[in-house]
């Protein structure tokens, strides 16, 4: 796993909440807009192989796969 896509996972666990929003989660790469897109990527990424469920409203949750995925 790469660092960008491990920060996603780690801020769920950091903020001790099981759904975030993309707003918080863009926290995770940072504010230039390359990263915020790069997040987006990151955060599809995670919803397709189901480490992420969207919740519809921008906001995911933190899926037992993901929780595991974060050392």
């Amino acid at each position: 796993m790469d660092e960008p896509t491990r920060r996603v996972l780690q801020l769920f666990i950091e903020m001790g909440a099981d759904a975030l929003d993309l707003h918080t989660l863009f926290e995770a790469g940072g504010n230039d807009p390359a990263s915020r897109e790069r997040v987006l990527d990151i955060v599809s990424r995670l919803v397709d192989t189901g480490d992420l469920e969207s919740r519809g409203g921008d906001f995911y949750v933190i899926t037992d796969k993901g929780r595991r995925a974060v050392p």
